[in-house]
């Protein structure tokens, strides 16, 4: 169903990829809404994608663009504000990557170099992207820009590695950038906290299935999946949520509020007497051991 949420507003999207990719499920519904839109992503990832076909059925076009490349991204701006005739409304940096995870090398033992490239693309990419827009003056007042970041930023998850410390900075550069640029022009910049989701670089992250499903058993409303999530982030463009800003807004059914859910604690028990029994019938074959 569509409400015109986003009618008359026009946007540039960034990391759609694939049918998997959130950024794929927001540029759908974008459109759905009403929005105009133009999708980027870098020149290896469209070949390898299937990124054009989004473009196709959205009625637009794709601009390449390497988003850790300052040159790349004031061509970027330049040509969308060319493609719209004029300024645009709203931002999404759906950009995420980490060659420490991709490698196999564990947070005790990063390579440094890789850890750069992390947080280049993860997080300075965004900061990147919102400072070259505010220079070319591109988005009209009251413009929404919007990141998708996790919990990992505030809590540590096992397997997510160097990510955390990427999703990290890129809260805090919506937070900086938050009060510079909606000081000047009302632009508000978000991040959202989504939960665990299946998108080619998410499947990335050691013990993802694991993850979700122990997500999933703590939400009391469940993991919010990436239809959801695009939901959600049309709401930040929308004129509807023109006072929220520097926000990280958790959108996982409630897990960053929990402790322990009374599934989890169940599946955690049935573990616990698993292994006790266990430990009982092979270990201590006499029913007598030490603690």
């Amino acid at each position: 169903m569509s409400y015109n949420l986003l009618k008359g507003k026009k946007g540039l999207i960034f990391g759609a990829l694939n049918e998997q990719s959130i950024a794929w499920k927001v540029a759908k519904r974008a459109v759905e809404e009403g929005a105009e839109i133009v999708l980027t992503n870098t020149a290896v990832s469209i070949r390898m994608g299937t990124i054009n076909d989004l473009a196709k059925k959205c009625g637009t076009v794709v601009i390449p663009a390497d988003a850790t490349s300052v040159p790349d991204l004031e061509n970027l701006i330049d040509k969308t504000m060319e493609h719209f005739g004029g300024k645009f409304d709203f931002i999404l940096h759906s950009i995420g990557m980490s060659p420490n995870v991709r490698k196999g090398r564990t947070y005790d033992d990063l390579d440094y170099d890789f850890l750069s490239k992390t947080l280049d693309i993860s997080a300075i990419s965004f900061h990147k992207v919102i400072q070259v827009a505010r220079k070319r003056d591109a988005l009209n007042d009251w413009g929404s820009i919007v990141a998708l970041s996790y919990i990992a930023a505030q809590r540590t998850l096992y397997g997510y590695n160097d990510m955390a410390d990427a999703k990290a900075l890129l809260e805090s550069i919506a937070r900086s950038f938050g009060y510079i640029y909606g000081r000047e022009k009302k632009i508000r910049i978000n991040t959202v906290s989504q939960s665990p989701t299946p998108t080619t670089a998410g499947s990335g992250v050691l013990g993802l299935n694991d993850l979700m499903d122990f997500a999933d058993r703590m939400s009391p409303l469940g993991n919010a999946t990436a239809d959801d999530c695009a939901d959600y982030v049309l709401t930040l463009f929308s004129d509807f949520t023109r006072k929220v800003t520097m926000q990280n807004l958790f959108h996982d059914g409630g897990f960053s509020s929990m402790g322990m859910s009374r599934r989890a604690m169940r599946t955690f028990g049935k573990g616990l007497n698993a292994q006790f029994h266990d430990v009982q019938d092979n270990q201590f074959p006499f029913g007598q051991g030490e603690e």
